[in-house]
């Protein structure tokens, strides 16, 4: 079968010819009907270096998949071939704490997982392929009617992690607050309409392109800014001058991450999602009074089966482009200069059967 392909570090993946691999016990072979492209993979290709993360290439990249279960290995039970399944990204040890609350992200025995700290085009093969090999069943989830893998496949990052980050603040976010989503890209789309759909709260977006701004309303944001040297007094307009309870930022630049605390008020969250590589100066006087930074890592397989949920009914679409196996490596070129609106989805040529 053919494989999108991160060969080594600094370097563009490579579409290469492997074996379609066979299902071992507890494992499932999944048919791919999407696998979407992240911004991610990009700082993995041309930033890490040797040794920054417990594995490395070769691998074959796509960390958000979803398709048809093709065979199971021995000892898979609920799963039939040709049932369609999202494939949860993050794979941990399965027997710690953490894992068996269903919060594989944070796997405290790393060491015990099938590779540390990573999962499906993380340092395992990934789904930028005709087939994906599942290293257990309680990493797939079935789709619920009227979603297929195409669609599902951004949904299990893309719609999941600011879903993650959404749900934490959900306590500050009821009807006279006000969130700010910077960033309206592959996830920041998706935040705005999570927003949406699970809270009252206002919704200020941000975003230097004008399409995307555009793309923010059609999701439902009440507000769409450019940055600037107005910004912080456009938001606090915009707030009556007392700032926003949320700021969810997508980018996580330094200049980002300032213009979020600037815009923050006192008792708010600051939720870093974007990996910009940006820092955030915290001191006592340098954010409004018990406000709270924090990141997240993607998100768990219940906040998932929620994120399909919403996806079936219409509630988290994800704007996609789509791409075929052969195109694969162009997506990320795209990617990589801006010109993706929402997000690049890669589906093998012969996903879609008759």
């Amino acid at each position: 079968m053919h494989a999108l392909r991160l060969l080594d570090w600094h370097s563009e993946p490579q579409l290469e010819e492997v074996p379609v691999p066979e299902p071992g016990p507890d494992e499932v072979l999944v048919q791919v009907g999407g696998a979407g492209a992240c911004h991610s993979d990009l700082h993995l290709m041309h930033e890490f270096e040797a040794g920054a993360l417990p594995w490395g290439p070769p691998f074959t990249l796509g960390h958000e998949n979803a398709g048809w279960v093709h065979t199971v290995g021995s000892g898979v039970r609920g799963l039939e071939p040709g049932q369609p399944v999202a494939v949860v990204g993050a794979w941990g040890c399965g027997t710690c704490r953490r894992c068996l609350d269903g919060l594989e992200t944070y796997c405290e025995r790393p060491d015990l997982a099938p590779v540390p700290g990573g999962g499906g085009g993380l340092g395992l093969d990934g789904g930028m392929a005709e087939y994906l090999l599942v290293p257990s069943a309680r990493h797939l989830v079935p789709l619920p009617e009227g979603l297929d893998p195409a669609e599902a496949a951004p949904l299990t990052d893309a719609g999941l992690t600011p879903y993650h980050a959404v749900r934490r603040s959900w306590g500050k976010l009821g009807p006279t607050a006000t969130a700010l989503v910077i960033g309206i890209g592959g996830l920041g789309h998706l935040c705005v309409q999570a927003l949406r759909a699970t809270t009252a709260a206002r919704v200020v977006a941000v975003d230097p392109r004008g399409s995307a701004r555009d793309l923010a309303l059609e999701c439902g944001a009440d507000l769409a800014l450019a940055p600037g040297d107005d910004l912080v007094a456009e938001v606090r307009e915009s707030t009556g001058g007392i700032g926003v309870d949320v700021v969810l930022d997508m980018v996580g630049s330094d200049e980002t991450l300032a213009a979020g605390a600037a815009c923050l008020r006192q008792l708010g969250d600051l939720t870093i999602v974007g990996l910009g590589g940006g820092t955030l100066p915290v001191s006592f006087f340098g954010l409004p009074y018990e406000a709270s930074v924090q990141s997240t890592y993607w998100g768990n397989r219940r906040e998932l089966v929620d994120v399909l949920d919403l996806g079936a009914r219409g509630l988290l679409r994800s704007h996609t482009t789509l791409y075929t196996l052969d195109d694969a490596a162009q997506a990320y070129r795209d990617l990589a200069h801006g010109t993706v609106s929402g997000r690049a989805v890669v589906v093998p040529t012969d996903a879609y059967r008759a």
